[in-house]
This record gives structure tokens, C-alpha cells and sequence, in this order.
């Protein structure tokens, strides 16, 4: 893959009359002929199948060469490697595309490159800005090669190498599994309605007990259920639920698979089958938390050996679970560049629009780690119960600021990692204190906010967010008018509804 635009560069690092391979004429002009490099950006545009093309500047933005595709190979890597001035500095620019960076990028830093990665939405921008109606890889690698010069606080170096970061892998791989549990759980309920509504009444939904699985996985069939009995279906529950379940319940089960029965019947409804595709769905669920049990058992390995010293653990309410999702999802806190960085990176911030003397914020910007905005929210609910100084801030934001749940939580979430990250880089742990700046313990912590800070039902109630779903019920249909307080008629409606007429 010779070119002769780039033989002259070889290995000195005095700059010389080369072009871009692909463009007629030189890139640098007479003045720029003997300037010392002290530092180079190669800009790479990497693909997941097909070729990488990778272009080189100096550091002011002037091209050596644009337009070179390898692959993830030794050999190609060696290429690309040979076509780099000797004794410069490298700064690799990539986006994070899926995890075809990370070979490419731990090769290069291995060779002393520095990694830098920007988000797609920002080089997406600058390349709209270069060829508004045209999109090419050299011209994303162009783009990327000049990206820390034109736009320098939006590129940030790479410490790890993400997805090879095992607790990393580790965290992201359990939420994954956690989904597909929870998607199997609702295919359950799905499947339970069929029986009847009093079937999830006994058994609960959503969140099934072991007793519960191993019922439906068993005796889903009503015909089935009713010829095991009181006694036998007593003993069952008895033993796979340590006794919190006895012939109560099995008396309650039995009362739903009699109604079951007489609701269907005038037939209509495949017991056994039905009672095969739920056996079906309930196994799945059993695989997939053995497996999360398992993973469970490597994570708190992994959380040990990345914080031996419990740092993050320290934060209060937090097990190894909640600890090791936040600094899975985190990496080395130390990395950031102050405090303000570490809770804009949990996208739990609100945007800024500003212009002249008006300064709005329109919502949260949402960026980064979604299922990293998941960890802290569930971490910030467990800590406002112990910590009282979060409490006290939540009770605030939900009582006298009439915020619901989720927006007061939401508002602690970075308060909660701003915390952990200056424990972290001071090397400290948590210190749980009373608003008053007294130490106190966590059991202290939780009969302090279960008391003090204790929030009315009612006003919990007059808080709550009204689903999606509700809102689109109250709405005003296309064939009526009237006002509904979710949709506000502009004008005055009429006083009878207009019905089409056959």
C-alpha cells in the first residue's frame, strides 16, 4: 500500500512537502517547510467490518497524509505505525464504535500513542460543519485528526480500555441479564392473566418468589393443581419456602384454580399448552438468575481488587452491588478534572440555554451511561434513608418545592457521586453526619430519617407523576372536544359532541 505522497515524510521529524493521498496539490506551503513536529494527531475512523481509515496532522492541523486504510492486523498496525514521524508524540483520535476501538486502541497505546475518544454526536457535528450533504470515511478521519485543535474540551483521554476492563464487562453484562429477567417475569404475568386476576393475587406479579416459580413451573395447569391437594401442595409450599407459606395459601391457590375452571368452562383455553409455555418462561427465569447470582460472585471479586479499601461501600445504603455498578460505569475517579465534571458526566444535569440575559435550563442532558443514571438513581433512593442530610434535602424538593418522586431523587443522584468522588480522590471514606454536623452511625442515620423526615401519604399521593398512559386517556379524542385537564380546550366547546352520522 506504498504511495509516493508519503515517501518523503519517512521517519524525520522535519516536515516536508507531501500531499494528501486522494488530493491534488501540497499540503503545507514553503513556510512550514523545516518546522520541528513535536506532536501529531492521527484521526481514525474505525470500522467494525470493513476497512479503518486513518489521517495524520500536526499539531496545527495541517494534513501529512489522510485517506490510509488497514485493518486490525499486526501486520496493517506495523504499516500504519511506520508511516508516524520517529520521536513525535502520537495522540490517536477514535470514536468509540461499539468495541472495535478497543484492540486497535490498546495497540497503539502499547506503541506510547495517547487515546483519546470523542463522542459521535460532536464529530458528527464538525463533519456536517466540513461537507454538509456528503458523508465519507476519509472525511471522518479528517474531521477526527483536527478535532483536538478546533474543539480541545471535547476530546478526553482514555485511561482503560473500557470493554476490557473486566468490572466493567462485569457491571454492563449484569444489567443485561437483569432485563431479560425482568422481560421474562412480565411474558409470566402476561401468561398468568389468562388464568384469571386471582392468580396474581395469591402469587404476586412482577417479582415472584422462589415458592411462586416453582408452583407455576409445576401446576400452572388448574387440573393438575386440583389433583395434587391441600395436603401435598401444603407440604410444597412449606418446604420450598421455609414455612412463611402453609395450607393458607395452598387453600387460596385451590379457590383460584376452582374459579379458573369455571371461568373457562365453556372451553376455549389449552390448559396444558398454556401451562407449557408458562413451565417454559418460568425456566428461564431460574437460568438467568443462576446466573446473575454467578456473575454477583465475580463482580464482588472484581469490586475488591479495584477498591480494596471500600470507598465507595462506605456511601451509605450501598452493598456491593450498588458500589460496584458506580464505579464499574465510573472508572478511577481520580481521572476527572474537578467535581463538576464527575456529575456532568452522569448526564443527571440540566441543559443550559443561554443567550443575552436570559439563562434557561431545559431538562437533564441525559448523556453518558444510561445504565449508570439506573445504578445511582437506586443508590440516591437507598441513601436518603440513612443519610439525613439527603433526606432533608429530599423532603425539601418533594414537600415544599412540590417535586414528585423521581425529580427529588434525580436531584440527589449527582449530590450522592459528588460525595463519593471527593472520598475517593481524598482517599477517605464516607462520613454519615447529621444535618447539625454530628457523626453518627447508619443505624442512627435510619431512625433519624424514618422519623424526622417522614413524608405524608397524602402528600406523597398529591406528588405522584401520572403515567404516559393516563395522560393519553384524558386527552380529547378526534370526535369530541371537551376540555380535559390534560388537554385544555382553547376555545369554548359545544354543547354536544359531534358524532359522525351514518
Amino acid at each position: 500500500m506504498s504511495d509516493p505522497c508519503f515517501e518523503d515524510v519517512g521517519k524525520d521529524t522535519t516536515l516536508r512537502n507531501v500531499c494528501i493521498a486522494g488530493d491534488d496539490g501540497p499540503v503545507l506551503d514553503a513556510e512550514t517547510e523545516g518546522a520541528e513536529m513535536t506532536e501529531v494527531r492521527l484521526g481514525i475512523d474505525v470500522a467494525c467490518r470493513a476497512d479503518h481509515q486513518a489521517s495524520l496532522a500536526d499539531d496545527r492541523g495541517e494534513f501529512i497524509w489522510s485517506g490510509w486504510r488497514f485493518r486490525t492486523t499486526p501486520a496493517d498496525l506495523e504499516r500504519l505505525w511506520a508511516k508516524i514521524p520517529a520521536g513525535v508524540d502520537v495522540v490517536v483520535v477514535m470514536e468509540p464504535t461499539r468495541n472495535a476501538w478497543v484492540p486497535l486502541a490498546g495497540w497503539l497505546k502499547a506503541r506510547g500513542a495517547r487515546i483519546v475518544v470523542v463522542p459521535p454526536e460532536q464529530s458528527a457535528d464538525l463533519r456536517d460543519y466540513y461537507n454538509k450533504h456528503t458523508k465519507t470515511d476519509r472525511l471522518d478521519s479528517r474531521v477526527l485528526a483536527r478535532l483536538p485543535l478546533l474543539h480541545p474540551e471535547g476530546v478526553r483521554q482514555v485511561d482503560g480500555l473500557g470493554a476490557a476492563e473486566p468490572l466493567k464487562r462485569a457491571v454492563r453484562h449484569r444489567s443485561s441479564l437483569v432485563k431479560r429477567r425482568t422481560s421474562a417475569a412480565l411474558r409470566v404475568d402476561a401468561l398468568v392473566e389468562l388464568l384469571g386476576p386471582v392468580w396474581a393475587e395469591v402469587l404476586g406479579a412482577g417479582t415472584y418468589t422462589k415458592t411462586a416459580l416453582v408452583v407455576l413451573e409445576r401446576y400452572a395447569d388448574p387440573r393438575t393443581l386440583k389433583r395434587l391437594g391441600r395436603k401435598r401442595l401444603g407440604a410444597l409450599m412449606i418446604r420450598h419456602s421455609g414455612g412463611a407459606w402453609r395450607e393458607p395459601k395452598a387453600d387460596e391457590l385451590l379457590a383460584a384454580a376452582d374459579e379458573t375452571l369455571e371461568l373457562w368452562a365453556a372451553g376455549g383455553l389449552d390448559f396444558a399448552e398454556l401451562a407449557e409455555d408458562i413451565a417454559s418462561e418460568v425456566r428461564v427465569i431460574n437460568s438467568l438468575g443462576a446466573e446473575i447470582a454467578a456473575i454477583d460472585d465475580r463482580i464482588a471479586v472484581l469490586y475488591q481488587q479495584a477498591d480494596p479499601d471500600g470507598i465507595v461501600r462506605s456511601a451509605p445504603g450501598l452493598g456491593v452491588t450498588l458500589a460496584a455498578g458506580i464505579l464499574g460505569r465510573t472508572g478511577d475517579l481520580n481521572r476527572f478534572a474537578n467535581l463538576a465534571g464527575v456529575r456532568s458526566f452522569t448526564g443527571i444535569v440540566p441543559k443550559v440555554d443561554q443567550s443575552g440575559l436570559t439563562d434557561n435550563h431545559k431538562g437533564l442532558t441525559k448523556a453518558g451511561d444510561p445504565g449508570l443514571r439506573q445504578t445511582l438513581f437506586m443508590a440516591a433512593d437507598q441513601a436518603r434513608k440513612v443519610d439525613p442530610t439527603l433526606a432533608a434535602r429530599y423532603r425539601r424538593l418533594v414537600v415544599d418545592e412540590g417535586k414528585h418522586h423521581v425529580s427529588a431523587i434525580c436531584s440527589i443522584a449527582p449530590v450522592l457521586l459528588t460525595r463519593i468522588a471527593a472520598c475517593w480522590r481524598t482517599g477517605q471514606h464516607y462520613i454519615l453526619r447529621d444535618v447539625d454536623g454530628t457523626e453518627i452511625t447508619q443505624a442512627e442515620g435510619r431512625a433519624i430519617c424514618a422519623d424526622r423526615y417522614k413524608i405524608d401519604p397524602a402528600v406523597r399521593a398529591a406528588r405522584r407523576r401520572t403515567n404516559r398512559a393516563k395522560q393519553l386517556k384524558q386527552r380529547a379524542s378526534r370526535r369530541r372536544k371537551e376540555s380535559t385537564t390534560a388537554a385544555p380546550a382553547t376555545d369554548s366547546p359545544t354543547n354536544h359532541p359531534t358524532e359522525n352520522v351514518a
